[in-house]
Order: structure tokens, then sequence, then C-alpha cells
């Protein structure tokens, strides 16, 4: 099973990010996943994706507008996908919440199932998707690579089975 994460990063910040996502959702190698930079995305391993992961630096309390570029852009085909967002932001209160909202718009209107983990996975509560200050401190990392396994799990139990 293949899962996409797909990023706009300016400072590498989001980058890294992805990065920890990515660790999380191989579930220890069972899921072939790729971390890919809006300006470098393989089509065909995206269409061939059963989860999405959207990623992207919030800009003035909002998303990021090259990733809104991409997005209105894209000819990929993603209806039916399980579809998931994460955010970085320079401080707290930087709008990653914002950010994600609109990332979680964009899927829906592209029809997407959106599925952020939320509360009923217990510890570490995750509302929207992952956030991270900058490239992250150590829990902000272990939540992302948290969050990555989560939705791989959905993934598996709306698509398929492990092995």
């Amino acid at each position: 099973m293949k899962i996409s994460v797909i990023y706009h990063s300016e400072t590498g910040n989001t980058k890294k990010i992805s990065e920890f996502i990515s660790e999380g959702a191989k579930l220890g190698g069972k899921m072939e996943v790729k971390v890919m930079s809006i300006d470098d995305v393989d089509g065909a391993f995206v269409e061939g994706s059963n989860a999405i992961l959207l990623g992207c630096p919030t800009h003035r309390g909002g998303l990021a507008w090259q990733m809104k570029k991409w997005i209105g852009t894209t000819k990929l085909k993603l209806s039916g996908k399980l579809g998931s967002v994460f955010a970085t932001a320079s401080y707290i209160g930087g709008g990653a919440d914002i950010a994600e909202m609109e990332l979680i718009a964009h899927l829906l209107v592209m029809g997407l199932l959106v599925y952020s983990s939320g509360t009923s996975g217990g510890q570490p509560f995750i509302h929207y998707g992952a956030v991270a200050i900058k490239d992250g401190d150590e829990p902000q990392r272990e939540r992302a690579r948290i969050f990555g396994e989560r939705v791989a799990r959905k993934a598996l139990e709306l698509f398929g089975r492990e092995g």
C-alpha cells in the first residue's frame, strides 16, 4: 500500500516534519511512503496511493500561497483517497490551525476522505493534523511520527490489510 506525503517548505522545517510523518507512516517497512515537494511530485505514485498527506508552513496566519496554487492547478485524480494535513509555524499562535482547516477544505472539495486521528486514539490528541513550531522539538517530532502511523493504520483499515 502506498502513501504520499506532499509538502511545500521554504526554510526546510516543513520538509523535516514531512520526513518524521513518513517514518511513522512506513509502519516498520509495511507501507511504501514517498515524501515529495510540490515542485517535484511523482504523479503516478500519488495516483496509486491510498492516502495523501499535504503540509505547508503558515503564511500570515493561513495557508501558504504556493500550496494553494499547487492544489488549484494539479490535475491529479485524488477522489476517494484518505486525506490528512499538517502544518508548521514560526511560533505558537502562528495560524497553523487555520492553515490546516484551509487544507482540509481543499481535500473535501477534491473528494478525499478526511482523517486527522482526532482524540479517539488517545494521547497525543491530534485535532486537525500534526503541527510543529519550526522543525519541532522532540515531542512535536514524535507526534508527527505518531500521526503518520495513525494515518497509515486508517488507510489499512479502509483499503486493505497488512501483509
